[in-house]
């Protein structure tokens, strides 16, 4: 269907790609101006794709309508879709991405199964599944977002990126667990809230229990070991992926800004745009360099 589009509505549907990602996940657009200019539009076509679909439950008030859209992104992916892409940017820069490159539409239907959680107000039911769930959806995008640096799928790098995956995506949802409680979301894990005195309702219901706080810690706790563990993992990876795996400089002062939070169901106030891009730049220079690009934090 990309192939019914010209050459400058293509570009135009790139620009608009790269223009939605540094609006609304400006971290991974940063990160994505330090891959080589030839991979970089493949980047935000890919991240493009995923801001789609991970705003779906924001858009509709029923799962059934959220359905339909997953739905409609899984039928163009595996050739099925219907109906013209040319008035779809994102459709029509991801469907000439998928035949540019590898892109490995498996792991993109992946990533859209994950999605459908996001529709219902089931609660996560247990750790196993927070860290499933975060494989499925930051995992599987860092491990793409490689195989596009380095043109072709990186099994290699499937034991970095599931650990990366898992430290960034948590770290998420720890943020953003203000806005989700507020929609009747439960990311916490039960087996941990109920470990710890805690219920579902105490998250839906914005309380700041002991048993929401203890799994909390926990969480923070957690990510630090998938961080121990993408650092490990990522010794001797090629540089030239590392643009993949550049958000996770931001995780160690995310945690830090989690752990001073008074109120988990508050906003946190972390650090200001200019110094997340600067610590991005850094980390850049530093794994370019072949080093470890990011600290360990003390949680």
């Amino acid at each position: 269907m990309a192939q019914d589009i010209t050459p400058a509505e293509l570009e135009k549907a790139y620009a608009h790609c790269a223009r939605l990602i540094q609006a609304h996940d400006r971290d991974r657009f940063l990160a994505s101006l330090f891959a080589p200019l030839a991979a970089r539009r493949h980047l935000s076509a890919l991240y493009a794709f995923n801001l789609e679909v991970a705003r779906v439950r924001e858009v509709v008030r029923e799962p059934l309508p959220g359905e339909m859209r997953l739905q409609w992104w899984r039928d163009l992916i595996e050739g099925l879709g219907r109906g013209e892409v040319a008035g779809h940017p994102v459709a029509s820069a991801l469907m000439d991405t998928l035949t540019a490159t590898t892109l490995s539409r498996p792991a993109l239907l992946n990533l859209l199964e994950a999605r459908t959680f996001d529709l219902y107000d089931d609660p996560m039911p247990t750790l196993n599944d927070l860290e499933g769930y975060a494989g499925e959806t930051a995992s599987v995008l860092i491990q793409l977002s490689a195989g596009l640096l380095l043109g072709a799928p990186q099994t290699g790098l499937a034991t970095a990126s599931g650990h990366a995956g898992v430290a960034v995506a948590v770290t998420g949802l720890m943020r953003a667990l203000p806005i989700h409680a507020a929609r009747g979301q439960c990311f916490l894990p039960l087996d941990l809230l109920n470990a710890y005195g805690g219920t579902r309702e105490d998250v839906v219901g914005r309380k700041a229990t002991a048993g929401v706080r203890e799994t909390l810690t926990t969480l923070r706790r957690r990510v630090r070991h998938h961080l121990a563990a993408a650092q490990e993992a990522l010794a001797g990876a090629p540089p030239e992926a590392m643009a993949a795996f550049l958000p996770l400089a931001l995780v160690p002062g995310d945690l830090h800004d989690l752990e001073r939070a008074g109120d988990p169901f508050a906003a946190v106030v972390g650090a200001p745009p200019l110094v997340r891009q600067w610590r991005l730049w850094r980390a850049a220079r530093k794994a370019r360099a072949g080093r470890p690009f990011f600290t360990l934090p003390d949680v």
